[in-house]
């Protein structure tokens, strides 16, 4: 799931830090306020990957989630890994939080800065050893060459779908690679007074049509099960509540992609996306207010929808500069 948060401006210039300062290894970051910031540069003592990895343990806690990024491939454009780092310890708001946000994070930061994503759950998944562990699992699953040259169209396609370029010349009715049909405009159109609640939309992989998967009248406790498993899926959702004396309808926007679903699939899907997103907007008159990832719709609950739209207030704490090499 991608949630509704998104880098802070901090963050931005932390990781410029970055990749222009050879002193640092890399940078810890965290979510808070709705926004990820940086908390902590990571030191480089040494031009060995492996050996800066030493004092890397030391800085993650126990029952904290945290993400880290990494110059792991000295001189690569994309020689960074960043990686999700969710102990089991951590209480579940934040196993949720933090795994729904990392695609935010290598996408704001620049997804082709980045060679690896790593999911770790221990620390010793973070020492040379556990780096080890990873590549020897990589080399012995090493996709094929063609497979990679698709995965690397699916790369472009949804960094392309973060940044909102197929949005400028999408218009569903106005030479769009992706066009609706009339059934699902429809559904889309009505959505702010019918009674349905959730409108589906589905891909036609053979004509790149979007279609009404479904429309229907949906629970929040239930939208999970209304959601299909087996197929990559656009949803809208009117969200229809009372928070403090209020009475609240806000739409969001959920793509959810099965994590076994074909690399074609989550091509043209990632390529659909902010397309999709563009005529819900400007077409139907639609004003999305939230939009979340997964790749599970068991991951969309009630307890979610509610926290992205009424965040809990969090204190914000200072990011620490790295000391210099060889000091203490």
């Amino acid at each position: 799931m991608q949630s509704g948060i998104s880098v802070s401006n901090e963050l931005h210039q932390a990781f410029n830090e970055l990749v222009s300062s050879p002193d640092q290894r890399g940078l810890l970051a965290g979510i808070e306020k709705e926004q990820l910031v940086a908390l902590e540069a990571i030191p480089s003592h040494s031009a060995e990957f492996s050996s800066d990895l030493k004092g890397l343990t030391s800085l993650l806690k126990d029952n904290e989630a945290a993400y880290v990024i990494l110059r792991r491939y000295e001189e690569a454009t994309d020689g960074y890994v960043a990686i999700t780092y969710v102990p089991d310890t951590a209480n579940v708001r934040q196993k949720m939080l933090f795994a729904s946000s990392r695609l935010t994070l290598v996408r704001e930061l620049g997804i082709e800065r980045f060679r690896e994503t790593l999911f770790a759950t221990t620390k010793d998944d973070l020492t040379a050893e556990g780096f080890q562990s990873h590549d020897k699992h990589e080399s012995l699953n090493a996709p094929l060459t063609e497979e990679e040259k698709t995965l690397e169209d699916v790369k472009q396609a949804e960094a392309e779908a973060s940044r909102g370029t197929s949005a400028r010349s999408s218009h569903v009715n106005h030479g769009m690679n992706f066009p609706m049909s009339e059934e699902a405009a429809t559904a889309l159109t009505n959505l702010k007074e019918s009674e349905e609640n959730l409108v589906q939309l589905r891909i036609d992989l053979p004509t790149e049509q979007i279609e009404l998967a479904k429309s229907s009248m949906c629970d929040a406790d239930d939208i999970s099960q209304a959601i299909s498993e087996d197929e990559p899926r656009f949803s809208f959702y009117r969200y229809t509540h009372e928070f403090e004396a209020q009475h609240l309808s806000p739409i969001f926007f959920v793509y959810t992609c099965p994590s076994g679903a074909k690399i074609k699939e989550r091509m043209v899907y990632a390529s659909a996306r902010a397309s999709v997103i563009a005529y819900a907007s400007y077409e139907a008159g639609l004003e999305v207010q939230k939009k979340l990832e997964a790749s599970s719709p068991s991951e969309i609950t009630e307890a979610i929808l509610h926290e992205e739209f009424h965040p809990k207030k969090a204190e914000k704490t200072g990011f620490s500069k790295p000391k210099r090499p060889g000091r203490r």
